[in-house]
């Protein structure tokens, strides 16, 4: 390749592996025995979806199956492309099924499809006219047609190692066609693993990063990268799975006392840019869904918090926050309001709208008094109420706390 062509082309683009052999990570998916490696030797693809956080392969995979099978590939973004590119595809797929060849749709990004648009794929992956291979960094369970997910096999891909990482960026440094051609770059190995580190498992965060360092100077160093990255680059998607997978483990961790863990969950969240009242809401239900009975002041501080966030935002109620969790995770738990309520709800759903006592009725009027609403009612604080019964007649004697 030469240097104009180099130029035009992103490195991370340039160094997609070709072949299994120049992929790194995901060894459980591409082994030598794996069914993904079986089917790519043997030219069988079905449809499949390729699920996992960006940068950790899923896009090279495709282009990988692309080139070692016989099947036309055609790849598509769900975010430029909709029903009218999907219609000419399917038109070159029949074409291609009355010659007996397999087209292969990749769509990158199909959790950006709508429902609508996800179910024009379903009769062509039915009849076989196409193989489907959709890439998602959101979890297919809740992003994907049932119907589509029914007729697909998901791959979970995850972050890549650091390791792995490391060795992307020395195949980089190390090709003088496509990569960078460490002759011309200056960078040493405890650079190379502080890149690999923070690029956390993005192996195109990693190969961008390296690029925009090399375009700066050719000796690459840990204050270069700093300039280059300017800030922390956190992977946290506030409308993607890792924010519910980041918001459970914050809550598990204060569930389980663990205030150390709960802090850090906190600031992982903050600091990607979380919007600091949904904490606050999250600390509020868990005064009480959590702590409830053991703590009553639990529920005082969480309110306190929710409106010290209201008043003063980010950054200055961060430490509002901080002080919550902290107490909550260390304070005493239990469960009896929420399971009690929890109980008496399946009664409420088992029994319908069973009647109201009619000793505990309000009698506001002459009719209801003469109908007996109120009647053989104890006031309690002046009499014995030991006997009085306040549930329904089928409910009687029924424990929920």
């Amino acid at each position: 390749m030469d240097n104009k062509k180099k130029l035009n082309v992103p490195l991370a683009e340039r160094m997609r592996p070709n072949s299994l052999k120049e992929f790194f990570g995901q060894e459980e998916l591409i082994s030598e025995n794996s069914y993904l490696k079986k089917v790519i030797d043997t030219d069988s693809v079905s449809s499949m979806i390729f699920w996992g956080p960006p940068g950790s392969g899923k896009t090279t995979l495709a282009s990988i199956i692309a080139k070692e099978t016989k099947a036309d590939f055609v790849g598509i973004s769900a975010v430029n492309s909709g029903v009218k590119k999907l219609k000419e595809v399917v038109e070159m797929a029949k074409e291609n099924k009355k010659e007996r060849r397999q087209t292969i749709l990749f769509i990158d990004e199909i959790h950006r499809w709508n429902k609508a648009q996800q179910d024009r794929l379903l009769p062509y992956i039915e009849n076989g006219t196409l193989v489907l291979i959709g890439a998602t960094t959101e979890n297919p369970s809740f992003e994907v047609n049932s119907a589509l997910l029914s007729r697909t096999r998901v791959f979970v891909l995850h972050k890549l190692k650091k390791e792995d990482i490391e060795k992307i960026i020395k195949r980089a440094l190390n090709s003088r066609e496509k990569g960078l051609d460490k002759n011309q770059i200056k960078i040493d190995d405890k650079t190379i693993k502080i890149l690999a580190e923070i690029s956390n498992g993005d192996a195109r965060m990693a190969l961008n990063v390296l690029e925009a360092c090399a375009k700066q100077d050719k000796v690459i160093d840990v204050d270069l990268i700093k300039k280059v990255l300017q800030k922390s680059t956190l992977v946290y998607d506030k409308n993607g799975d890792e924010h519910y997978n980041i918001i459970s483990a914050l809550h598990k961790s204060m569930r389980g006392g663990d205030a150390d863990a709960s802090v850090y969950w906190l600031a992982r969240m903050l600091e990607g840019g979380e919007d600091p009242i949904y904490i606050a809401r999250r600390l509020v239900r868990f005064a009480s869904e959590d702590i409830g009975l053991a703590n009553n002041t639990a529920l005082l501080l969480a309110n306190a918090t929710f409106d010290a966030c209201q008043k003063l935002g980010i950054p200055e109620c961060n430490v509002h926050l901080s002080q919550c969790v902290i107490y909550l995770a260390k304070s005493t738990k239990s469960i009896v309001a929420y399971k009690a309520y929890n109980r008496a709800v399946e009664d409420v759903k088992k029994f319908g709208n069973l009647s109201v006592p009619l000793h505990i009725r309000n009698a506001s009027t002459s009719l209801m008094k003469e109908l007996n609403y109120g009647k053989g009612y104890k006031y309690t604080p002046e009499e014995d109420s030991i006997a009085q019964e306040y549930l329904p007649e089928k409910l009687k004697g029924k424990k929920y706390v």
